[in-house]
């Protein structure tokens, strides 16, 4: 039995309170800058407690009711850009992952393995040497400044196949052998059998890739020229480099913090799936 040091116990606490401290005060920071009016974030020091124009700068910021910069820039259209986008790939990269897993691991034809390690092979292949061709493909198809142009690019996942593979490969082949006694057709076993012994799996990589595709900047800067289809990154980034104009970080706060609440809404309504996803032992 492990017997418990109050100076161990305090020295970790302290650990862990510095650490959130660490990770949650440029979010305070941010927070507060947003209640401000620009003038007051243009003073030095900045001011560290919250302010009275918390309802007005929200309001600019999702009308675009502002004389500023910010009046060509929708940050609720951003936003639902962003929705889209980030929903579009969770969802299109776990229905094509756990297809391909099934196919690759409960399916026998020619060159099986090959095809896998090749999937996973493309792990090896930076963004970058990949991204100049798939623009090309896209810009041939004419989907610029689409919703499919943004998402079907990205859905693919060598990493998220590989998880279902190895998943499926822990299932017992007695559950196979049962599905195939009753008549279970393929289509049958997979949607009835291992689609909810999957749950969990799915729950963890629909976070992982849901803030994948909300934080995505570089492919929705090549494939959107069109500021209606700009998502909520690059609206960040527009804002806070104005060129001539004036920057307003208020308004650049209040969109980072309007940028940060539908990711962690998703963390926190699934954490408990998330966790169980990941550490679970008993799939």
């Amino acid at each position: 039995m492990v017997e418990q040091n109050k100076i161990l116990d305090y020295f970790s606490h302290f650990i862990l309170c510095l650490g959130v401290a660490v990770v949650a005060f440029p979010i305070y920071l941010a927070l507060v800058a947003s209640t401000h009016s620009a003038q007051e974030m243009s003073q030095s020091p900045v001011p560290l407690w919250f302010g009275s124009k918390m309802f007005e700068n929200y309001y600019s910021i999702l009308t675009g009711n502002d004389s500023g910069f910010n009046s060509r820039l929708l940050v609720s259209r951003m936003l639902w850009v962003s929705l889209v986008m980030a929903l579009g790939v969770a969802t299109g990269k776990i229905v094509i992952s756990i297809m391909s897993a099934f196919a690759v691991v409960y399916f026998r034809f020619p060159f099986r393995k090959l095809v896998f390690w090749g999937i996973f092979l493309t792990l090896m292949l930076p963004v970058e040497v990949r991204i100049v061709p798939t623009y090309k493909v896209i810009a041939d198809l004419g989907l610029v400044n689409t919703y499919t142009g943004l998402i079907v690019p990205l859905t693919a996942s060598a990493t998220a196949t590989f998880l279902f593979r190895q998943f499926f490969l822990t299932l017992p082949d007695e559950i196979t052998e049962a599905a195939k006694m009753d008549g279970a057709s393929p289509w049958r076993f997979f949607w009835h059998i291992l689609l909810p012994l999957s749950r969990t799996s799915i729950a963890a990589l629909f976070v992982i890739q849901f803030i994948y595709g909300w934080n995505q900047y570089l492919w929705p800067l090549l494939i959107s020229t069109d500021e209606q289809m700009y998502p909520i990154v690059m609206g960040i980034h527009n804002l806070s480099t104005g060129g001539d104009t004036q920057i307003t970080w208020n308004l650049v706060m209040a969109c980072a913090i309007l940028a940060m609440v539908p990711p962690a809404l998703v963390v926190v309504g699934m954490q408990k799936w998330f966790v169980k996803g990941l550490v679970d032992s008993e799939k």
